[in-house]
C-alpha cells in the first residue's frame, strides 16, 4: 500500500475516511439533527420505493396481456398458436426489428410502429370483408351511413377478442383479416424495401418470418381487445387511431390534471426546504482534502487509456448517428452507396444506442478509479494491475458485443443468437454472454473503488461498521452508488437463461435498466461524486455538502424508482402505472431544480477563487446540470410524462429530443467534466494546462444540441404530434408523413457537423493532456506533442453558462 498523503494516520476511526477536520468537528456533523433526519428519510424512502416496486412488479406479471393457446376461426381453422406467437417474439428480437420500427411505441422511429400500422390494416381488412359479406360490395363503394355501420361492427369485433380464453374464436371477417395481414407481414419481412430503407431480416427463414408475423398481429390485437370487465384495451386504448375507435381513457385525463397540480406543489416544497435548510451561509469548517497536487500513483497513470477509449467510442457513436440521420433523408443509399446491404439501419442504431452507455460508463469508471486514491490518500496494493485487467476485459466485452450484434442481424449467428448475437432490445442489444461479462466488469469496478477508498482491512472494517450503523459519509455514498449501478444492471437479464414469453414483461425489465438505472443509479453516483469534489476542493463544507446530497438523493429515489412507470403506460402493463408513473415521474423534475440552484451557487463560488484549478471541469459539470434540467426536466418529466401528452406524443421525434438532450447533456457532459478534472490533476503544478480547446469543444457541443432542437427535433416533432392528433399514429409514422419533412431531415446535418467538430477537438485535447502518462512507444509517435505552447488555467468568467 502506497501512501499519497504523508500526514495520514495509520488508522482512521471515522468510517475510514480521509478528513482535515478534527474528530470533534466530525462528531458535531454526525450529530446534526437535520442530517440525521435526512439519513433516516433516505433509508425509509429507498425501502418504500423498492417495496412498492416489488408489489407493482407482481401486479405487472399478473395483469400483462396473456397469450392464448390458440386463435381460431369459427369453423375451427387454426389462425395462430400460442407457441407460434412466443416463437415469433423470439424472431422479432433475433431480427432486431425494434431498431428499425417500434412495438407499443418502443424502439426506432425510422420505420413504422408495428402495433399501430398492423392495427389499422386489421381494421381496414375487416371492414372490407364485412362490406363484401353484408353488401356484396367494396367498402369504398358504400354510402357514408353504410360505411359507418360497417366500421362500428368491425370495431366491435376487434374489441370483443377475449385474450384471456385459452382458445380464442373470432368471426369470419376478422379471421380473414388476420390471415391476410399476417401473410403480408411475413412476406415483407424477407424482402428488401429500398424506398422505406428496410433491409430484409437475414436472420429469419419463411417459418420464423411467419411466426414473427403472428406475434406482430397478436401485439396489435392487444391494443384494441378489451381487458375483461373494462372498456379499455390492454394498452389503455393506445395508440390513438380514430378509425379503430382508440381514444384516451378517463384515467388518462384525470391523472394528467392531478400530476400537474402535484408538480407545482413540489416546486414550492423543494424551494422552501432549500431556502430554510440548505442555503444558509456556509460557516462550517471546510474539509479541502483534494487541494494541491501529488505524484501520480501507478493506478492513476493506467487510467489514461480509459479516457482515450471514451473519445474513440464517442466518435464511433457520432459516425453511426450521422449515417442514420442520412437514412432519414435518403433511404435508398448513402450518397449513392447502397449501405443497406452491409450496414442496415437497425445495426447502426444498435451501435448508436449502446455507444453512449459504453463511453459514459468508461468515463465514470476511469475517473472513479483515478479519483479514489486522491480521496483516500493511499494506493491499494496491485491496484494498477487490476485497473489494467478491468480495462482490457471491458474492451473485449464491448468489441465482442458489437461484433455479435452485427453477425446476428446479418444472419451469421443462428442458434446462439440469444447468447452471442443481437437480443433485439433497444439499449440492451448485446447477447446474454456479453451482458454477464459486462455485469462482472461493473462488479469489479465497484470492488476496485472500495479497495481504493479503504486500502487496508482495518480501514474497510471501520468503513463498513460506520455505514451499517448509520454514520454515513459522502465517501460511503460514492461506493454505494457503484454497487447500485452494478446490481440494477442485473434486471436487464431477467430471465437469465431463456426468452421471456411476454413482451410486456420483457419491456418492463428493460426499463429497469434504461430508465431506473439512469434516473436513479446514475443520478445517485453523479450527485455523490459531484458534491464530494466541491467539498474536497474547499468550495463547500462537509456539513452542508452532506445535508445537500442526502436531500437530493431522497428526491432522486422518489422520482427515479417509481417514476419508471411513465414508460409503462401503453405497453400492456396494468392501468395502475398511469397514476404511479405520472405522479412519481413528475418528482424527477424536483432534484433537477435543486441541481440548478446548487450549480449556480457553486459556479459563483468558483469564480470568486482566482486560483481554482478546475474551472474547465466545472464548466462541463454546470453544463450537465443545465441540460439535465432541460432535457430530463423540461423536455421529459415536466411535459412528456403527463399521460394525456404522452398518449399523443409517444413514439414521435419529440421523444428523440428528450433522449438526446438528457443522455448526452445530462450524463455525457458530466463524464467529460470528470475526465477534465483528472487531466488537470495529471498536469499538476509543473505542466501548463491549456483550457481553450476544451472550452471550444464545450460550446460546440452545446451549439450542436441547440441546432438539433431548432432544425430537426422540434420542426419534425411538432408536425408529427399534430399528425398523430389529426390522423393517428400509423400515419404519423408512415413514409407518407416523413416525405413531408425531408427539408428538416437534411437540416440535421448542420448540428451534426458542429457537434462532430467538438468531439474531434476534445479527442485531440485528451491526447495532448494525457502525454505525461502515455507509454513511451506511443509518445515516440507524437514527438512534438509536449512542445505545444499552452496557457495555464484560463477560463474567462463570460464563458460561464
Amino acid at each position: 500500500m502506497t501512501t499519497i498523503d504523508k500526514g495520514l494516520p495509520s488508522t482512521r476511526a471515522d468510517g475510514g475516511i480521509r478528513s482535515t477536520l478534527s474528530p470533534e468537528t466530525r462528531e458535531l456533523i454526525h450529530e446534526d439533527p437535520v442530517t440525521r433526519i435526512l439519513k433516516w428519510l433516505l433509508l425509509a424512502t429507498a425501502a418504500a420505493c423498492f417495496g412498492l416496486m416489488a408489489w407493482t412488479t407482481g401486479r405487472t406479471y399478473q395483469d400483462a396481456p396473456p397469450v392464448p393457446d390458440r386463435i381460431v376461426a369459427q369453423n375451427g381453422a387454426m389462425l395462430m398458436s400460442g407457441t407460434d406467437v412466443v416463437a415469433g417474439k423470439g424472431g422479432f428480437q433475433k431480427a432486431d426489428l425494434m431498431d428499425y420500427g417500434s412495438l407499443y411505441g418502443m424502439g426506432s422511429y425510422f420505420g413504422p410502429d408495428y402495433t399501430a400500422r398492423n392495427l389499422v390494416d386489421l381494421e381496414a381488412a375487416t371492414e372490407q370483408n364485412l362490406a363484401e359479406l353484408l353488401h356484396n360490395s367494396a367498402f369504398g363503394a358504400l354510402s357514408a351511413e353504410e360505411q359507418a355501420a360497417v366500421r362500428v361492427r368491425g370495431q366491435t369485433m376487434l374489441r370483443g377478442v377475449d385474450l384471456t380464453q385459452r382458445t380464442v374464436t373470432v368471426a369470419p371477417a376478422l379471421a380473414q383479416a388476420i390471415t391476410s395481414v399476417r401473410d403480408q407481414i411475413a412476406v415483407s419481412l424477407l424482402q428488401d424495401d429500398l424506398a422505406s430503407g428496410y433491409s430484409k431480416a437475414r436472420s429469419l427463414d419463411p417459418q420464423t418470418a411467419r411466426q414473427t408475423a403472428d406475434f406482430l398481429v397478436y401485439a396489435s390485437l392487444t391494443t384494441v381487445a378489451q381487458r375483461p370487465g373494462t372498456t379499455v384495451s390492454w394498452t389503455q386504448n393506445w395508440p390513438y387511431e380514430p378509425s379503430v375507435g382508440n381514444v384516451p381513457t378517463g384515467a388518462t385525463f384525470i391523472w394528467t390534471w392531478a400530476s400537474f397540480c402535484f408538480v407545482f406543489l413540489g416546486f414550492g416544497a423543494v424551494l422552501a426546504i432549500y431556502k430554510v435548510y440548505l442555503s444558509d451561509p456556509d460557516t462550517s469548517p471546510m474539509d479541502p482534502v483534494l487541494t494541491g497536487f501529488a505524484r501520480l500513483t501507478p493506478s492513476q497513470r493506467r487510467t489514461g487509456k480509459y479516457f482515450l477509449f471514451v473519445a474513440l467510442v464517442l466518435l464511433l457513436q457520432i459516425g453511426a448517428g450521422s449515417v442514420m440521420a442520412h437514412y432519414y433523408s435518403d433511404r435508398a443509399s448513402f450518397y449513392g452507396i447502397p449501405v443497406g446491404s452491409f450496414l442496415p439501419f437497425n445495426f447502426l442504431r444498435s451501435v448508436h444506442l449502446q455507444a453512449p452507455l459504453v463511453w459514459i460508463a468508461f468515463s465514470w469508471i476511469g475517473s472513479g478509479l483515478f479519483l479514489a486514491p486522491m480521496i483516500s490518500g493511499r494506493e491499494a496494493r496491485n491496484q494498477a494491475l487490476f485497473v489494467d485487467i478491468l480495462f482490457w476485459t471491458s474492451v473485449i466485452v464491448v468489441v465482442g458485443a458489437l461484433t455479435g450484434n452485427y453477425l446476428g442481424i446479418m444472419g451469421l449467428i443462428d442458434r446462439g443468437w440469444f447468447w452471442f448475437g443481437n437480443r433485439g432490445l433497444s439499449y440492451l442489444q448485446l447477447g446474454r454472454f456479453w451482458q454477464i461479462a459486462f455485469f462482472a466488469a461493473l462488479i469489479m469496478w465497484s470492488w476496485l473503488i472500495a479497495r481504493a477508498l479503504w486500502p487496508s482491512r482495518a480501514l474497510w472494517n471501520d468503513a463498513a461498521w460506520h455505514f451499517w450503523t448509520g454514520r454515513i459519509r459522502l465517501e460511503h455514498l460514492i461506493w454505494a452508488a457503484t454497487v447500485n449501478i452494478a446490481v440494477l444492471y442485473v434486471c436487464g437479464m431477467i430471465p437469465l437463461t431463456g426468452l421471456e414469453k411476454s413482451f410486456t414483461i420483457t419491456d418492463y425489465w428493460r426499463w429497469w435498466v434504461v430508465h431506473l438505472w439512469v434516473e436513479q443509479s446514475f443520478e445517485f453516483y453523479a450527485a455523490s461524486m459531484s458534491i464530494y469534489l466541491l467539498m474536497g476542493l474547499g468550495l463547500v463544507s462537509r456539513h452542508l455538502a452532506e445535508r445537500g446530497v442526502l436531500f437530493q438523493l431522497i428526491l432522486i429515489f422518489l422520482g427515479g424508482v417509481l417514476g419508471t412507470g411513465h414508460h409503462l403506460y401503453w405497453n400492456g402493463a396494468p392501468g395502475l402505472w398511469v397514476p404511479f408513473g405520472t405522479m412519481f415521474s413528475f418528482i424527477e423534475v424536483l432534484p433537477l431544480i435543486l441541481l440548478i440552484l446548487e450549480s449556480i451557487e457553486n459556479w459563483r463560488s468558483i469564480q470568486r477563487h482566482e486560483e481554482f484549478h478546475y474551472k474547465l471541469a466545472y464548466l462541463y459539470v454546470v453544463g450537465a446540470a443545465f441540460w439535465n434540467f432541460v432535457g430530463a426536466g423540461v423536455f421529459g418529466g415536466g411535459t412528456l410524462n403527463a399521460p394525456l401528452v404522452n398518449y399523443y406524443e409517444h413514439a414521435t421525434f419529440l421523444t428523440l429530443n428528450h433522449a438526446h438532450t438528457a443522455l448526452f447533456g445530462g450524463f455525457g457532459l458530466l463524464g467529460i467534466g470528470l475526465i477534465y478534472f483528472c487531466l488537470r490533476y495529471i498536469a499538476g503544478e509543473t505542466r501548463e494546462f491549456n483550457e481553450r480547446m476544451g472550452v471550444v469543444a464545450f460550446w460546440l457541443y452545446n451549439a450542436g444540441l441547440i441546432l438539433w432542437i431548432l432544425l430537426n427535433f422540434f420542426p419534425i416533432g411538432w408536425r408529427q404530434l399534430l399528425a398523430v392528433y389529426e390522423h393517428g399514429l400509423a400515419y404519423a409514422r408512415s413514409l407518407a408523413f416523413y416525405d413531408t419533412t425531408l427539408l428538416w431531415q437534411w437540416m440535421r446535418i448542420v448540428g451534426d457537423v458542429v457537434f462532430a467538430v467538438g468531439a474531434l477537438l476534445m479527442a485531440y485535447d485528451f491526447l495532448i493532456k494525457l502525454e505525461p502518462v502515455l507509454p513511451n512507444r506511443i509518445r515516440s509517435l507524437l514527438p512534438n506533442i509536449g512542445d505545444r505552447p499552452q496557457k495555464t488555467d484560463k477560463v474567462a468568467s463570460a464563458e460561464a453558462p
